[in-house]
């Protein structure tokens, strides 16, 4: 099917266009700040977005391929040459798909070792897609670099991304001498859905003495936690692209269960218990984040009944390994340096808030970088199709620099 793709395209480009012109006399439904970087150039990529978005849906009702096929393979990005810098080689650790990427420069001593794991809700994205962040990561702050390809829902439900990423990183630091990495220095980083896997990862590494101690972790815009999707940022974004608030729900849900039912209950928060809501209470609040992020005006949350029958098909919510944040303290307190970058115009940047404050409260040492004018998947845009998001080069700077540090 996907050999058909392109032929598929040419037949179908009227439709195309069709579907491009629904999208941009829909566009004003769509929140695009002016405080947000590059506005003009965010309402093409979103245009480009939406547009696929629509196609993808007119091939899946006539039952050429699935809407999630063709996104995959729209975003797939083109292949990228030889880097005059780097070796750059397609492995497997413990079966899991990676690419490696090492600087050809002679070292003085051992590199630093950074384990990648890419965004896309845990359904998009790939080695291909992060190729050109992976590159930069590794040329400019010399060092190792494994992108992980961890198995992606519906197909793969939770758990199978996390233990992919596990699993690799398990490999790559049994096996560090072999890559010129020192033990001393090896770093889980990810962003959107990444970020909640390298959350997850250390969270299950921090209490390890048979393996070589994480560094850092750097977790970019991570997704966090599924309880509440009407933190301040929920509202204050909910309309910004490249995240809306209804696909950060249709995204955890396809990861957890391979489908999106009882979307709007999660959404209105109906699918956890009062007295696990009360539980969980001291460390998901927007009572947590600083009253700054809270000034863009925030909509009281009306109460909804708990639905019991909603909470058995997403209970898992609760678990750790899905949802970073709802660790226990005893965790949170052995995990190493972080390192978290949020976006103000972003969804997920109270998740970002929120665990900073748990990492802080238990004497874990953060370094925050805030983009004031960053949207949600700003990084992976730094040079996108011939045009940059100055916003996203100086995130990926902050990632670097901070790299540098250790």
């Amino acid at each position: 099917a996907m050999a058909l793709l392109p032929l598929l395209l040419l037949l179908l480009l009227p439709l195309a266009a069709l579907a491009a012109a629904a999208v941009l006399l829909g566009l004003p439904g769509y929140d695009i700040p002016p405080g947000v970087n590059q506005p003009a150039k965010l309402r093409l990529v979103l245009t480009v977005l939406l547009g696929t978005a629509a196609l993808g849906r007119i091939l899946e009702k006539t039952g050429l391929c699935s809407q999630i096929t063709f996104g995959r393979y729209v975003r797939q990005g083109r292949k990228l040459g030889l880097d005059p810098k780097l070796f750059i080689q397609d492995l497997q650790f413990n079966e899991v798909p990676v690419r490696v990427y090492q600087p050809k420069a002679t070292s003085d001593g051992p590199r630093r070792g950074i384990l990648f794991f890419h965004g896309g809700g845990w359904v998009f994205g790939s080695l291909d897609t992060y190729e050109k962040v992976c590159r930069y990561l590794s040329r400019e702050s010399d060092s190792v670099v494994v992108s992980v390809q961890y198995r992606l829902a519906p197909e793969h439900k939770y758990p199978a991304a996390y233990e992919d990423c596990l699993n690799a990183t398990q490999h790559f630091l049994q096996h560090l001498e072999h890559y010129g990495v020192d033990p001393a220095r090896v770093t889980v980083c990810g962003d959107s859905a990444g970020g909640n896997l390298a959350a997850a990862v250390s969270q299950t590494l921090a209490g390890r003495s048979d393996l070589p101690r994480l560094r850092a972790q750097i977790l970019i815009y991570p997704g966090l936690q599924a309880l509440d999707f009407n933190l301040p940022s929920y509202h204050q974004n909910r309309g910004v692209p490249l995240l809306f608030r209804e696909r950060a729900a249709f995204f955890a849900l396809l990861y957890l269960n391979g489908d999106a039912l009882h979307m709007q209950e999660v959404l209105e928060g109906s699918h956890i218990p009062p007295d696990m809501r009360l539980k969980y209470r001291k460390w998901v609040s927007p009572d947590n984040i600083p009253e700054e992020f809270k000034v863009r005006g925030v909509k009281p949350l009306r109460p909804t009944d708990f639905i019991a029958e909603v909470y058995e098909t997403v209970k898992r919510f609760c678990e750790p390994n899905l949802c970073p944040l709802l660790a226990e303290d005893s965790v949170v307190h052995q995990l190493p340096e972080s390192f978290i970058l949020t976006c103000e115009y972003d969804v997920l940047r109270d998740d970002g808030l929120l665990y900073k404050k748990r990492l802080e409260d238990n004497g874990v040492r953060v370094t925050w970088y805030h983009l004031e004018d960053g949207f949600h998947g700003i990084i992976s845009l730094y040079d996108y199709c011939g045009f940059s998001f100055p916003s996203g080069k100086r995130g990926l700077d902050s990632v670097v620099n901070f790299l540098k540090s250790l």
